[in-house]
């Protein structure tokens, strides 16, 4: 069983507004998509920019308060979970959903929002981009430590966006700070530490911790292209970052416990007036079965599950 760890569900009206792409996903194009792909599972969690946000100051390409929603993501993980249980409930039983949140505003608020949601919809997980809404992660240390003690208490872990470079909002070295001062919680950090290798040292030594892959393809080519967002060369995780294959296949081989597939679906892609690196669902889950036997399995399906720690893992057999 395939299990693809990392995709984005509903609209993003920042990128939307700006004509950046994607910008959109629903369930049953996913679904559609990856079955074709030979993906059997998801783990799902809403896009990113959410309704306290408001809309003028997006279509300006800026992220301000003054929306039409008062508390971070309260519409946007409703909205998903109702399409996953409720609206497509046929496709639904196929995803393993997460609930996204901000660490720094609201944090009350959106805690018991998820309190509420959690007894009406099981999700598996939370998820933060901190990047992009310019939201300190080590807030979860502060402001946003009811969400460590929401994770400890429902036995949930976290998958985190994770930066590099000039990025002050969610850097990997900020993450496993967190994730050293909170033992009891699972951390999962997303997109390979962006090749940062210390970072990937870190994650394999922390009982606690696991990365992801997401967006592996496009991550490689920031590197020929030398671009800040991945880790500098002394900083870099050795391998040939003109074969994508070749560095999936290397950090298998050096992280096979901690090292977890995702695509990062629809952002395979990041397409605006600067950038445009493509990807498809096809073309990742092709770099993926690269990978063989028990590596295969682990980076697929094995790590996840240690990382969720599923009280009943049946679900994932569920038709």
């Amino acid at each position: 069983m395939i299990i693809d760890c990392h995709n984005h569900l509903g609209v993003d009206l920042l990128f939307y507004l700006n004509g950046w792409h994607p910008y959109a996903q629903d369930l049953p194009t996913l679904v559609t998509e990856g079955r074709h792909c030979g993906v059997d599972r998801w783990v799902v969690f809403p896009m990113v920019s959410n309704l306290t946000f408001g809309v003028s100051a997006m279509r300006q390409g800026r992220l301000e308060t003054g929306g039409i929603e008062r508390v971070p993501y309260a519409y946007e993980n409703e909205r998903m979970l109702r399409e996953v249980y409720q609206l497509y409930p046929d496709l639904g039983k196929a995803t393993l959903p997460f609930a996204i949140l901000d660490p720094l505003r609201e944090t009350q608020a959106q805690a018991a929002k998820l309190r509420e949601l959690y007894q009406e919809f099981p999700f598996y997980g939370l998820k933060i981009q901190a990047t992009i809404i310019k939201s300190d992660v080590t807030a979860l240390l502060r402001e946003g430590r009811v969400f460590l003690e929401l994770a400890e208490e429902l036995n949930l872990p976290f998958l985190i966006h994770s930066s590099v470079g000039d990025d002050k909002w969610s850097q990997a070295r900020d993450i496993l700070k967190v994730a050293e001062a909170t033992p009891s919680v699972r951390f999962c950090l997303a997109h390979s530490c962006r090749f940062d290798h210390e970072c990937l040292d870190r994650v394999a030594e922390l009982p606690n911790t696991w990365f992801d892959c997401s967006a592996h393809r496009i991550h490689c080519e920031c590197v020929q292209l030398g671009m800040p967002n991945v880790a500098l060369a002394d900083r870099r995780f050795p391998a040939d970052y003109r074969d994508p294959d070749a560095v999936l296949q290397a950090l298998a081989e050096a992280y096979p416990t901690k090292f977890i597939w995702g695509s990062d679906t629809p952002f395979q892609s990041y397409v605006d007036s600067q950038y445009s690196l493509r990807s498809t669902y096809a073309e990742e889950v092709a770099c993926l079965n690269t990978v063989k036997g028990k590596l295969h399995e682990a980076i697929a399906h094995d790590n996840l599950l240690n990382l969720l720690q599923l009280k009943d893992e049946s679900i994932l057999t569920r038709d």
